[in-house]
């Protein structure tokens, strides 16, 4: 049995935790307010992990370090820095294997499906922050000061995920409402599911190969919004699914009043245009086969309808 740190309770690492705990290894838990599941082999610990001190002592005798976690979304340029920072001093005085969770911010606008050889060039506030936060960690560890790799996904599906698909079309289309959301319907997109990440996460630390470099988690075909909604709600047996494209002004407007919707308007590429993402090389390199898109819809669709519990 090993010790796994695992920051953030989030869907990913909530996942990430959980596969770890079921394969019989020690996981320490790290939230600011000690959340996650009650489970054997899993510690759940409050702290903050934006200090290096604690970071570092909760990461003493760990195998691998993996970060899960995140700010809000209107205040990554503030706080992401800080917590980037401390992984990286937790992960060097540790010697665990810092495995970070990412995504494609930091490719910017291209017109190709991506692959972990593109260069970053970020075109929005938040894909900077990505990009400086990797470029940190990678020089880190071409100084020889630690181990690290970073896992990249597209939106999210399954159980937890937030992305425009599971906030702003799902729950109306299961309650057959018309849904509006700021895109293209029509357009390819990737979707990620949640376990998948986790699995790409857990196999990282364990190949020395894997280090030094990005990996895109193995992800289904790419399918649209449209495409999506439809199918969901055939799965879901609700009625047929009327989706509609957002005008961009409404978006503005409804980001004078919620900080959410406000940091949405410079990643308008990604949802107005194909957003594909190649991963093939994970899944040669790690033998993971992406979870199929109607069972990561399944999964999403029934922790969508699951009653709140306080």
């Amino acid at each position: 049995m090993s010790l796994h740190v695992v920051v953030g309770a989030g869907p990913v690492g909530l996942a990430t935790a959980q596969l770890l705990a079921g394969r019989g290894e020690h996981v320490r838990l790290l939230t600011r307010g000690g959340r996650g599941p009650d489970q054997p082999g899993i510690d759940r610990i409050a702290a903050d992990a934006t200090d290096p001190v604690t970071l570092a002592r909760h990461a003493h005798g760990a195998v691998a370090l993996y970060s899960c976690g995140g700010p809000a979304y209107h205040r990554w340029s503030t706080d992401w820095p800080p917590l980037g920072a401390a992984l990286i001093r937790a992960a060097e005085t540790s010697g665990a294997v810092l495995v970070t969770t990412g995504n494609l911010y930091a490719y910017g606008q291209v017109d190709a499906p991506m692959t972990e050889r593109l260069p970053a060039r970020p075109n929005t506030v938040k894909g900077q922050v990505r990009a400086a936060l990797w470029a940190d960690a990678l020089a880190a560890h071409q100084a020889g000061r630690i181990r690290t790799a970073e896992v990249r996904g597209s939106d999210y599906l399954g159980a937890g995920a937030v992305s425009p698909f599971t906030v702003m079309v799902l729950p109306k289309v299961l309650a057959g409402r018309r849904a509006s959301v700021p895109a293209d319907l029509d357009a390819p997109h990737s979707w990620t599911h949640v376990a998948d990440v986790a699995r790409t996460l857990v196999a990282v630390p364990a190949d020395a190969n894997a280090w030094g470099r990005p990996w895109h988690v193995p992800t289904a075909p790419p399918q649209s919004i449209r495409a999506l909604a439809t199918r969901s709600a055939e799965l879901a047996g609700a009625p047929p699914a009327r989706v509609t494209t957002m005008p961009a002004y409404a978006l503005r407007l409804a980001g004078l009043v919620n900080p959410a919707a406000r940091e949405m308007t410079e990643m308008q590429y990604q949802l107005r245009r194909p957003f594909v993402l190649d991963s093939s090389a994970a899944t040669a390199a790690f033998g993971i086969e992406p979870t199929a898109t109607d069972d990561a819809l399944r999964e999403t669709i029934q922790a969508s309808s699951a009653p709140t519990v306080d």
